[in-house]
């Protein structure tokens, strides 16, 4: 029931998150938009943490992957993320971010030895063969230009360093970190990464007349405090507490569902109309995730194996 209640809660989160990262776009650079999104949400889980007393203690070799994860997870998978919707409708890159349960697949082999079936190599097909056909489209009406093919380029990288991300997490559960504990330190060394990334591009602007920090209207602060609040403190905290539990291969499963709320979002505020196509490229790829969770032979594998420490 538990784990029922994070899905939902995962896939409210982040199903609207898209469209507020939209509305991020504007005068501010990215970065800094991120930095603002990572700063106060960090702050926030902070106090929470400290007030209940969660934090668990750390040892060197666990802020080594801390920091790892803050760049996969907590800051530029987001640079990538944000870039992505300058270029294509953001219920497009909620899509592409589907594709996760793929990449969690692979690395789970790759990094843990952890195998699955021959239904991925299906669902692998499937996957591929249903983002082409959403992106159809979408790539028709722009003609095929260079800016589709950027903005899809940035979500895939993005969703790579979020399924890395995702890896790390699984690191963690094994070594019996919680998710307050390293999503609290994930999210400040994050911070510290968008903040050193953000002053290269403020000091290569430097001077600029155009230069702008902070967007002090309606729609800027509003689509942040979602961001802040909503997508990133409760939503990585569920999401991270659901790969402690059940494992990266089945909490990405969420994301399989997150495009429908997107794209329905994206359809009512960005124009995206739905068609034969969108419509079977969607369900293309949800077979094609549902393919690859339905035989991964991992489900208890967080308790099945030694600790790390």
């Amino acid at each position: 029931m538990f784990n029922s209640l994070l899905y939902l809660g995962v896939l409210l989160a982040w199903g609207g998150s898209w469209l507020a990262i939209k509305w991020q776009g504007g005068d501010v650079p990215t970065t800094v938009s991120i930095f603002y999104r990572f700063v106060f949400s960090a702050l926030i889980l902070l106090i929470i943490v400290l007030l209940s007393g969660r934090l668990q203690r750390s040892y060197r070799r666990d802020h080594g992957f801390y920091l790892l994860q803050g760049l996969c997870l907590f800051s530029m998978n987001f640079v990538a993320f944000y870039l992505a919707t300058q270029y294509i409708a953001s219920g497009l890159v909620a899509v592409t971010m589907s594709t996760a349960t793929l990449f969690n697949a692979v690395h789970n082999r790759w990094i843990w030895g952890i195998s699955s079936s021959g239904h991925f190599k299906l669902g692998s097909v499937l996957g591929i063969v249903g983002l082409v056909l959403l992106l159809w489209s979408d790539l028709e009406a722009q003609q095929w230009s260079g800016d589709s093919y950027i903005g899809i380029g940035f979500a895939l990288l993005g969703t790579w360093l979020f399924s890395l991300g995702n890896m790390i997490g699984v690191r963690h559960a094994r070594c019996g970190l919680k998710a307050w504990t390293t999503t609290l330190w994930g999210m400040m060394y994050g911070c510290l990464i968008l903040a050193l990334v953000s002053s290269m591009v403020i000091f290569k602007q430097y001077g600029a007349s155009d230069l702008v920090l902070w967007d002090s209207s309606v729609r800027y602060l509003g689509s942040l405090l979602y961001l802040v609040i909503v997508a990133t403190v409760l939503g990585f905290t569920a999401y991270l507490m659901l790969v402690a539990r059940i494992g990266a291969n089945y909490s990405a499963y969420a994301l399989v569902i997150t495009p429908v709320v997107a794209l329905t979002l994206s359809s009512l505020f960005e124009g995206f109309v739905w068609n034969s196509l969108t419509i079977t490229g969607l369900g293309v790829i949800i077979l094609g995730n549902i393919c690859v969770l339905s035989e991964v032979k991992t489900i208890g594998f967080i308790n099945a194996i030694r600790p790390l420490r």
